[in-house]
């Protein structure tokens, strides 16, 4: 019975210390990534390093209001599909991403930083607010305590019981799947392979990581045909 609900939640749901100059001169000729584009990952990265050694609070905080920082914009405008979960990378370099593409650069860049994946799950709701479903991420100090709630529709971190305009569905991370409660972490009920999107994510970024640089360039001409893009990158 719980996975013929879950099957459902999932159907319903789917829907929301310089650089000489010189060097950087070189790798926009060699990649075509311009010169803000850069400036922006090397921000991002270097916000990762430097957050290896903060506390988790100071991990949440910085990383809360890193990604907070881009516009809005829905998936249909954005990547001309119903429902598209950008990597972390399409959506610093795009500077935008709906609500689900912002939990996701959350929790990746948080990871990145060495925050253990058991503290941390993507989070479905229906934000009461707009009568929507909502995707944020939850971060559990210790398992079964109550979460700290990370969110672009209220950017103040708050615990989910604060939230009482979130309605927890479904929370999972790479670990497994849950069905989700305000207070506490929930029932486990399967793992994450169940979940599409998050498989073709994870292999998106597979690719990035084989060419990083390249893909970079790509995804700054993300609105033009792709054949026209690589046109600009080669």
């Amino acid at each position: 019975m719980i996975r013929i609900l879950v099957s459902i939640l999932l159907v319903l749901l789917a829907g929301c210390s310089s650089t000489p100059e010189v060097t950087v001169v070189e790798e926009v000729e060699t990649y075509g990534i311009n010169p803000e584009t850069q400036a922006r990952v090397e921000q991002w990265k270097a916000l990762i390093e430097s957050g290896t050694t903060w506390s988790d609070i100071q991990k949440l905080t910085s990383v809360n209001d890193f990604v907070n920082q881009f516009d809005f914009v829905d998936d249909i405008k954005h990547w001309r599909q119903e429902d598209y979960w950008a990597t972390p990378l399409q959506t610093l370099v795009t500077k935008g991403g709906d609500c689900e593409d912002f939990a996701i650069a959350k929790y990746f860049t948080l990871s990145a930083m060495g925050m253990d994946e058991e503290k941390m799950r993507l989070t479905y709701v229906k934000a009461l607010s707009i009568n929507k479903a909502h995707m944020v991420v939850s971060y559990y100090a210790k398992p079964n305590v109550e979460p700290l709630v990370l969110d672009n529709l209220n950017t103040k971190i708050l615990p989910g019981s604060q939230r009482r305009d979130l309605l927890p569905v479904y929370s999972f991370n790479g670990a497994g799947l849950w069905l989700a409660k305000r207070e506490k972490s929930g029932q486990y009920v399967d793992d994450a392979s169940r979940i599409s999107l998050w498989q073709d994510l994870l292999h998106h970024m597979d690719v990035e990581a084989s060419n990083e640089k390249a893909m970079i360039c790509l995804y700054q001409y993300y609105d033009l045909p792709s054949s026209v893009a690589k046109t600009k990158c080669s």
